[in-house]
């Protein structure tokens, strides 16, 4: 259920805001948005399965605090990334 290294370092190349950069809120917020869908596709097939709901639970919350820490540092990297993520805000 954990992301493999390979997928995590790809999603870093393609959001770092520079070379080595995996710290920035978009680098974080995209990781988090592969593993809440994939999450998503677990608790469909299992639903009983209220561990891996509350992780997930726990993943929204903590996206959605990076989201709303980008929202009011930087408006225009905010919009590039929700288009970027294809997230619904």
């Amino acid at each position: 259920m954990a992301i493999s290294k390979e997928k995590k370092n790809e999603i870093i190349k393609e959001y770092a805001l520079h070379e080595g950069d995996t710290g920035s809120p978009e680098v974080q917020i995209a990781v988090l948005t592969y593993e809440i869908n994939h999450l998503n596709d677990h608790i469909r097939v299992h639903k009983k399965d209220f561990h891996s709901n509350r992780g997930l639970m726990k993943k929204v919350g903590h996206r959605r605090n990076l989201l709303a820490y980008l929202r009011n540092k930087d408006v225009q990297r905010y919009r590039e990334l929700i288009n970027r993520l294809g997230l619904r805000r």
